[in-house]
């Protein structure tokens, strides 16, 4: 679930943390401004304006909301399915804070039990192991190829029980 506790500067100020819990789920932008508007109409009523302030946030990839300001990309992440939600948010917090969903896309290689399962299923893949005579095949170190490639821009990421793989 993903929502954001919004309060206002001006009630904090004042030492009152009412705010309230907004589920995102389902929400477009502007109904969830439509939301904060509603839950802080006092305050409207009696300044003409609100200064909202989000003082927790679950559910949400990191630095896409902070205490002052929503990141416009959030609501495309609401868009989004589980599987590339956590793609993204993993993405986001290993490889690239700023790539979107289709970098991500781009750059993600799979979920494996082994770095050097990867490494297996990528020569078969490429058809570089059909470059190799079966008799020999037994005596590739995928593990030194897996470090190697971590030093050209392949990054393997333990998450959830799997190495995640995204290329740079």
């Amino acid at each position: 679930m993903a929502a954001i506790y919004v309060g206002t500067y001006r009630k904090y100020n004042d030492g009152n943390l009412a705010g309230e819990w907004i589920d995102l789920e389902g929400l477009d932008k502007d109904e969830f401004w439509e939301k904060v508007h509603e839950l802080h109409a006092d305050e409207i009523q009696a300044t003409g304006e609100i200064e909202p302030m989000f003082q927790d946030w679950e559910g949400v990839p990191k630095g896409m909301v902070s205490e002052s300001s929503i990141d416009d990309a959030l609501w495309d992440w609401l868009d989004l399915d589980e599987d590339d939600r956590e793609m993204l948010a993993v993405y986001h917090e290993h490889v690239n804070q700023d790539g979107g969903i289709d970098e991500a896309r781009e750059s993600f290689r799979g979920k494996y039990d082994s770095e050097t399962d990867w490494a297996y299923e990528w020569w078969e893949e490429t058809g570089m192991l059909d470059s190799v005579p079966k008799d020999l095949r037994g005596y590739i170190d995928y593990e030194a190829y897996v470090r190697d490639m971590k030093c050209g821009g392949v990054n393997f990421i333990r998450h959830n029980g799997d190495v995640w793989v995204f290329f740079d």
